[in-house]
């Protein structure tokens, strides 16, 4: 009778752990949105990351300052610069999820973001199956 060799023991064991899950890139940092009107500023909120409208780029003219098409009354007057438009993105292992607010609708979406290799993120925004991804590059 051959005896096993160690490898031959330990094998079935290592098939028995978890793999090892991968991170997604850190995305903290300030972004220019796809059409250059506003830069975000993303970064930690808790255990969640979140993104603020840090600069408004390109104002448009005798636009709102507020949010004036927010559907809760209350928030319409509160003002552009500065809101919260990133909110609860975790890392779920290569990208990270969580929603985006479009003040130009008044509307919350579902949102996956994930960093490129060259910096830039690529942020998603769903409404069931149908999305909408826009290229963010980093503001300097």
């Amino acid at each position: 009778m051959t005896r096993p060799t160690l490898p031959a023991l330990i094998a079935p064991l290592l098939l028995t752990l978890p793999g090892v899950a991968h991170a997604a890139d850190p995305i903290a940092g300030r972004y220019l949105t796809e059409d250059g009107s506003g830069i975000v500023a993303i970064g930690a909120c808790g255990k969640a990351m979140c993104g603020r409208l840090a600069t408004i780029v390109r104002p448009t003219p005798n636009g709102p300052t507020t949010d004036v098409k927010n559907p809760d009354p209350a928030l319409r007057t509160r003002p552009l610069l500065g809101m919260q438009i990133l909110n609860g993105l975790t890392d779920k292992g290569g990208d990270w999820r969580g929603e985006i607010y479009d003040p130009r609708r008044g509307k919350t979406f579902k949102s996956v973001v994930s960093r490129n290799a060259d910096g830039t993120l690529n942020v998603k925004g769903c409404l069931a199956f149908i999305c909408q991804t826009q290229l963010w590059r980093p503001a300097r």
